[in-house]
């Protein structure tokens, strides 16, 4: 099942990721028709900063099924200029860096080794 205009979007991340930036600036994520901030419905696609900075992050360690036995994983929030992504902090593989607010990191992708999907992950800049 694919998630129209999401998918595309998550697709680009590991290449040439963007972002939706109305003619005020506001910026926001696919799939979008209008703005969420001002209702605009001329949206561009604009190139997504490459670095971002990580917000906030907590560490999980009850996980839903999805992802089962891969606890203890940091998901984390981090700004890419007018937006605000989510992902998994250093992917789900054994080697995972210490998480801190205000770290720079670049956004990728990678497969949940439980449903193969592909997450959004930030890797240290």
């Amino acid at each position: 099942m694919t998630d129209s205009g999401f998918d595309e979007w998550l697709s680009a991340l590991g290449d040439d990721g963007y972002y939706l930036a109305c003619p005020e600036g506001h910026g926001s994520l696919p799939p979008r028709r209008t703005c969420p901030h001002c209702g605009a419905r001329d949206l561009t696609e604009e190139p997504l900063s490459e670095d971002g900075v990580v917000e906030t992050y907590t560490e999980v360690h009850v996980a839903g099924p999805e992802f089962a036995g891969e606890t203890p994983y940091v998901t984390a929030v981090a700004s890419f200029g007018p937006v605000r992504l989510t992902g998994v902090f250093g992917g789900l593989g054994d080697e995972r860096p210490e998480p801190t607010v205000g770290r720079s990191v670049r956004v990728d992708t990678e497969p949940n080794p439980n449903t193969g999907e592909s997450i959004v992950v930030f890797r240290p800049a």
